[in-house]
């Protein structure tokens, strides 16, 4: 069998897209199966579709607002040096991280990678947010470029939102009709993937959850990099109520606060409430935060994961309003707590301490539900794959 070709987002510098994107290939390696992940960092048709999209929303002032906290944070790099510096330093951690990646050779167009997809048996494409109207329109996640003859496997692929936006919908059909095997990892997912194109996709879990626990200890920093007892705050929104959360929870339980702050907006209030705030925190640092913290807070998606796998108590909050079903990301997070049972784990700020610490997690049942989940993941993974290509 040839090899196959990985199709994510691992160039990103966000924790989450990052890992799954190194997940899917440690998996295949652990499967024997030979792949690599597919350069997309040159490509100019990629660069030109997304230009297009938001050349199509600038009257859009939902989806403008939802950008408005990432064009602050570019902005303050710029006025104060300090914040760029420490950017900088975190930036410099992912790029290392990158290493680890095996990537195809540069391709500059989606016509190089049509003839670059010759090599591969299968393409697999996943997971995280891929299916946002944005990389639909840009075109490269949706597989468009790879020929009929080559199978095509979407690997717990997200839509992010759970609403396509009906002057897109015509794209979304086009190109689920061509993908050979789907499975999503939200439930709002396997509707639109019927919706749109009258196929069943499968349910199944993140691929960072096809890992262990211990396979995860052996990528991340093997030292614990915080001494002392801490709370882990790793907030993507700027949702002030959600950091006085974490301000109430280190008051009743004596922990300081570690905060990853600035990961995606430019939020001052993050500065004053966190105890310590390191940015020497590439993905493999992260790693060694969630698993030593005493709890977790965080509106991430897979810092919500992450703690599940390590079996640290956490509290998800959400990162968006509701009010905008084609904008709001929120769908994934409310499927991946209903599949553990721990939809009570969901905060918005508010709440009493003492009476959410007396809510405890059930560790034994989520690892069974894991171990399961995983399992299922996996035997999708392998009856997707064509081997005789």
């Amino acid at each position: 069998m040839k090899k196959i070709g990985i199709v994510s987002c691992y160039f990103k510098h966000n924790y989450g897209s990052v890992l799954q994107a190194y997940a899917t290939q440690v998996k295949l390696d652990k499967l024997g199966i030979e792949n690599e992940t597919i350069n997309i960092e040159e490509n100019i048709s990629f660069r030109k579709g997304k230009r297009k999209y938001y050349i199509n929303e600038i009257t859009n002032i939902p989806f403008l607002k939802a950008k408005l906290g990432m064009v602050k944070l570019q902005l303050y790099k710029k006025i104060n040096k300090n914040l760029k510096t420490n950017i900088n330093i975190r930036n410099k951690k992912y790029e290392e991280f990158k290493k680890k990646f095996r990537l195809s050779k540069v391709s500059n167009s989606y016509l190089d990678l049509t003839e670059m997809a010759k090599n591969y048996s299968n393409i697999i494409v996943g997971s995280d947010q891929l299916w946002l109207p944005v990389n639909v329109v840009a075109d490269y996640y949706t597989l468009n470029w790879v020929p009929d003859n080559i199978n095509k496997v979407a690997l717990a692929t997200s839509f992010g939102v759970s609403e396509v936006p009906q002057k897109y919908t015509q794209l979304y059909k086009n190109f689920l009709s061509r993908i050979n095997k789907i499975s999503v990892r939200e439930e709002s997912g396997v509707k639109l993937v019927k919706d749109l194109s009258g196929k069943d996709a499968k349910l199944i879990c993140d691929p960072t959850m096809l890992l262990t626990k211990k396979e995860w200890e052996d990528i991340g920093a093997k030292e614990r990099i915080i001494k002392d007892r801490y709370i882990l705050c790793y907030f993507l929104g700027k949702n002030i109520e959600h950091r006085k959360f974490a301000e109430k929870l280190r008051e009743q339980i004596g922990c300081k606060i570690v905060s990853l702050n600035h990961a995606d907006e430019y939020v001052k209030y993050s500065d004053i409430f966190a105890d310590i705030t390191p940015y020497d925190v590439g993905p493999e640092e992260w790693l060694n935060l969630i698993k030593n913290a005493e709890y977790v807070c965080t509106d991430s998606f897979h810092g919500t994961i992450f703690s599940i796998i390590n079996n640290v108590p956490f509290f998800t909050f959400e990162r968006y309003s509701n009010k905008n079903a084609t904008i709001s990301t929120n769908s994934r997070i409310y499927s991946l707590l209903s599949l553990f049972n721990l939809t009570d784990r969901l905060c918005v700020g508010n709440e009493n301490i003492e009476e959410v610490l007396n809510n405890k997690i059930d560790f034994l049942k989520v690892n069974v539900k894991l171990d399961l989940l995983r399992n299922e993941a996996e035997y999708f993974l392998k009856n997707s794959i064509n081997y005789n290509l």
